[in-house]
């Protein structure tokens, strides 16, 4: 079997799309479409020629010396920190926004948690002179005020969300809203692999940079094209669906999925979905949601705005399912020290969503030869208050 999704739209049990009739010809329009843009040799041309020049690709694999000597195994990072606007999120709104013009949309809509989608949306939106409304938590707002700036500096129109919790969740089901109410000329970013088939494909898809660059660097690197480890946080999973995607059917590599736990799976403050969830359906796709004994979505916690979020990617609950994925529950002190421990060690403050993924190292035991690719999704620039305050409780 494959891991990655079929020609329904599904991965395994999990996927598809659960829409209101009002986005049906949205969304089937781009199901018929999006395969042939992306594979056609003129995108392929300018999205490969942006992503050299503009968003700075190849990202480095840097070994990370002293974290290896901590950790008893060759750990390398795979530095999409360093893109431009400092996360992973620019590889799939370049992609997504190339898409948009070719299809005749004019409008731009997003949701944002961290607030790295919406910057890297926005950021997209003024190269391209496309307008940009980007829907975040009013939660997330206070605590990710300076990517907020950024998303109004860089000309979008930023819409706190009241709703709900007043994260990701919420921000997501105003952008589903506003969808619904402009569908012609509207073109949604969404900003993980979730939603609608064929969104967590075709976000894989332009994530997938990722995995091909490492195949590439570790074979220079280590003189084989794969690793024994690939380690990436998941909140929705875009960065955890790049960094596998190459090597999702191949059993050599081991797959380590780091989900946020919060205060702990236990304590009702959590986001950890896969521990927790029940298949259900969120935001248009069949997955894992955490939710009541009667179907209503329960409120996730995380420190991180990031994964605060209460469903995860079809691709990545068919890989828990399957048990082709370990999943870890990191929770947020245990993140926290991670970040702090990376910062000591190497020099490299990442942001609290890569934090959970460095907060899976001492849950895992190693061996001297082991090869090990952890994906540091972000920079922890926008993070700084936070980890400052933790510490002042």
């Amino acid at each position: 079997m494959s891991y990655l999704v079929d020609k329904d739209g599904y991965y395994g049990e999990f996927g598809g799309a659960y829409i209101p009739e009002i986005l049906h010809k949205c969304v089937t329009d781009l199901q018929e479409q999006y395969l042939g843009i992306i594979e056609s040799e003129s995108f392929q041309k300018e999205y490969n020629q942006l992503l050299r020049d503009y968003v700075g690709r190849p990202s480095p694999l840097y070994y990370a010396n002293r974290l290896s000597q901590k950790y008893g195994a060759k750990i390398y990072l795979k530095r999409e920190d360093l893109n431009h606007t400092g996360a992973h999120k620019i590889n799939n709104t370049v992609g997504q926004i190339l898409v948009a013009r070719h299809m005749g949309k004019t409008r731009i809509i997003a949701e944002t948690g961290a607030g790295q989608h919406g910057v890297a949306t926005a950021t997209v939106c003024a190269l391209m002179n496309m307008e940009c409304v980007v829907y975040m938590g009013a939660t997330d707002v206070k605590r990710q005020h300076v990517n907020v700036e950024k998303m109004k500096m860089l000309g979008a129109t930023v819409v706190p969300v009241e709703s709900g919790n007043m994260t990701l969740k919420d921000a997501t089901n105003e952008a589903i809203r506003d969808w619904c109410c402009h569908p012609a000329d509207t073109f949604y970013i969404i900003g993980s692999t979730v939603g609608p088939h064929p969104y967590p494909d075709m976000v894989a898809r332009l994530q997938s940079v990722i995995s091909k660059e490492i195949k590439e660097q570790i074979m220079e690197k280590e003189g084989r094209d794969y690793p024994d480890y690939l380690i990436a946080c998941v909140g929705g999973g875009s960065n955890a669906g790049g960094t596998v995607y190459h090597y999702i059917d191949d059993e050599r590599v081991k797959i380590v999925l780091a989900e946020a736990g919060g205060y702990g799976i236990d304590t009702g403050k959590t986001a950890a979905t896969i521990a927790l969830g029940k298949v259900g359906i969120l935001h248009g796709a069949k997955s894992y949601v955490i939710q009541s004994e009667d179907g209503q979505i329960e409120e996730p916690y995380s420190i991180s705005a990031g994964l605060d979020y209460p469903g995860i990617g079809p691709m990545h609950a068919n890989m828990a399912a399957h048990k082709r994925a370990t999943v870890l529950a990191v929770n947020d002190d245990e993140a926290i020290a991670a970040a702090y421990e990376l910062t000591r060690l190497e020099g490299i403050i990442p942001a609290l969503e890569s934090a959970h993924a460095l907060g899976a190292l001492p849950k895992m035991k190693f061996n001297p030869e082991d090869v090990v690719v952890l994906t540091v999704s972000g920079r922890g620039d926008k993070d700084i208050e936070t980890y400052l305050n933790y510490y002042k409780k």
